[in-house]
This record gives structure tokens, sequence and C-alpha cells, in this order.
């Protein structure tokens, strides 16, 4: 019997179930997640599945989310990153924030795609602090299922993995993805972004508006990657996204926000989080939006892409934890001249 698994033409004896084609290719079940014919099979039922002559057969996993070319493994050696955790003893104990009814206390989430290796990955989860890491769905490696996933540095029971449809360039691959990655973990908690082209990476956000409300009737929490204008944003939320999070800048540009004032009048109209999604560079410019007033940041490239990832991670942690601070303390107003710190009255 011939199948096309993952792209690749291959004969099996028959009969054959997706148990059993799990079995000879050496790939534990319970760790991925199985489309036949472009439908998902639910893991319950891999061993009543039968498969036919000339099913086509997709077996994908959770991998470093962003970087699909990346040739990404384990064993760097771990180190020590120095300084212990940030004090974060002046944020009110209960300034946490919830997304699809669950709570969570780091503001920063962070991706898990263009480290260098997995345990690189890892420190720089730890010392940032976040709760919440994205995760893109790809197809396992069928001639090393050995090799080491994301999920043996990385525990799915202490973090929220966030599957992503990172390099999704329309509605159909994007809810292929999300529904093969509920099968893959049971996560309901998912980002949705639907790019445009592949120079800008903006969202294509028609479709992206399109997908949300079909997932929302699957059943999903979508947490939506968009652009920065509040009518679009508003929209999505009114279609039943679960989070807005509007671009701060390109997709790794590292530029920064670009336009403070639309990402304040979403903040300001939204009754669901607001997370500034992608163009942060450095630590200041996540403060910024924090000071914004929105509910978290996520980031990528900034942190796998610094000399030190996970210096970079906790500096990340401590202008999040700022910003907030700054924000809940309230800034001063700015004024056209100058005003002097003492008064002038009693001068000699």
């Amino acid at each position: 019997m011939r199948l096309t698994v993952n792209g690749e033409d291959r004969s099996f004896e028959t009969p054959l179930s997706v148990e059993q084609l799990l079995v000879r290719i050496g790939m534990d079940g319970r760790r991925v997640a199985v489309e036949r014919n472009r439908e998902v099979v639910p893991k319950s039922r891999y061993g009543q599945t039968a498969l036919g002559e000339g099913d086509q057969i997709e077996i994908v996993h959770f991998i470093g989310g962003g970087a699909p070319s990346r040739d990404i493994g384990g064993g760097a050696p771990s180190r020590d990153i120095g300084g212990g955790a940030p004090d974060a003893a002046d944020i009110p104990a209960d300034d946490g924030w919830t997304v699809a009814g669950r709570r969570f206390t780091s503001r920063l989430i962070i991706g898990t795609g263009k480290y260098k290796d997995y345990e690189t990955n890892r420190l720089a989860l730890e010392a940032s602090g976040a709760e919440i890491i994205t995760v893109a769905v790809r197809r396992v490696n069928l001639d090393d299922p050995k090799k080491p996933m994301l999920t043996d540095f990385i525990d799915p029971k202490k973090y929220t993995f966030l599957p992503n449809t990172a390099g999704c360039f329309n509605a159909e691959d994007a809810l292929r993805t999300l529904r093969l990655a509920r099968e893959a973990g049971g996560w309901d908690l998912v980002k949705l972004e639907i790019l445009g082209d592949p120079k800008t990476l903006y969202p294509r956000m028609i479709e992206t508006l399109e997908a949300t409300q079909v997932l929302v009737r699957e059943g999903f929490q979508v947490m939506v990657y968009c652009n920065d204008d509040p009518i679009m944003a508003k929209r999505l939320e009114e279609a039943g996204a679960c989070a807005i999070m509007p671009l701060g800048g390109p997709i790794g540009s590292g530029l920064g926000i670009q336009n403070p004032v639309n990402i304040r009048l979403i903040v300001e109209q939204a009754k669901v989080p607001v997370l500034v999604d992608a163009g942060v560079g450095t630590a200041s410019d996540a403060t910024v939006g924090m000071e914004l007033g929105c509910d978290g940041i996520l980031m990528n490239t900034a942190i796998a892409e610094a000399k030190d990832p996970v210096m970079m991670a906790r500096a990340m942690r401590l202008a999040v934890e700022s910003g907030r601070l700054a924000y809940l303390a309230g800034r001063m107003a700015k004024k056209f001249y100058a005003d002097p710190s003492s008064p002038l009255a009693g001068l000699i």
C-alpha cells in the first residue's frame, strides 16, 4: 500500500491503522497529531482508523515557533544566569491579568523560535518569568523520530503553550494548523495570525476576521495578531476574540512601537486584554508598551537574537514590570514650558 506521509511517498504492508503506522515509523502517538486526507484523526481513534491506498497523512508536533527552517536541537550546556530573579515586591499582589478565564502573573509572553538550541530557549524562559510561550506546529522528522522535541526541554504542564499559526498566509492553512494543535496537545487557547506577504509579514485582516469567527464557533479561545487599526481591533473583539494583539512594528524588525497613538486607542476601547505583538527590539520598547496601558507584551526575536538571550530575557522581565508600575503610578502631565522643582518665593 502506498501512502504519502508528510509529503513523502512510502510503501507499507496492509492492513494498517494510524496507530500501527506511528509504531512502524517510531513515533510516540501521545506527542503528535495526525491528519488523514485533511481531516484530523482523534487520538482515541488511532487504533480504529484504517489507512487505505493513496491516503495522505500529515504527522505534526510542536516546535519552536516562527523558525521552521532552523535546525534546533538540544544539548547546549547549562549556565548560571546570575543575579537571581528580579524583585517584583512593589507590584500589587493582585495585579495579575486574565485571558479566556485563566489567570496569569507575568505580563510577558515569549516565543520559542530562532534560538540556537532548546536549552538556551529553556534558560531564557526561566529568566523571563513568562508563564505563556508561543509554539508552532510543524511536520515531524520521519528520518529521525527520536530527535529532541521542544517538550523534552519545556514542560507543557508547567507553562501554558500557546499554539500559533506562524507562517500561514491564508485562512485554510491557519484553521488546519490550529485544529491539529488542539488534537496534539488538547489546548483551545490559541494565537491566530494570517500573514499578508513574506516581506512585511503584516496581517491579512479580512481573512483574520473570518477565521476568528470560525474558530470561536468551534470552541477555540482566540488571541489575534492584528494591525494597529482601532476599528478592526474592535471588530475582532466583537467576533469573539479573547485578546487583541496589535503589532508594534513589523515582525522581527526590532523597530519598537511605531504608532503609540493607535495602540492607546485600542487599549482604551477594549474590554478584553490587549498585548503588543511584534516589533519589540529592546527593553525600552517593552516599557513603552506597558506604559500605554497594554496588558502584556509578546516577543521572540528581541530575546532569541540578542547576543546574550538569557540576560536579555531578564532585562525584558524587568522592563515589563517597570512599565506596568509606571502606568499604575500615573505619569506627570506633559507641559510646554519649564516648571521649577523648587519654589521661587523666598529666594535670597
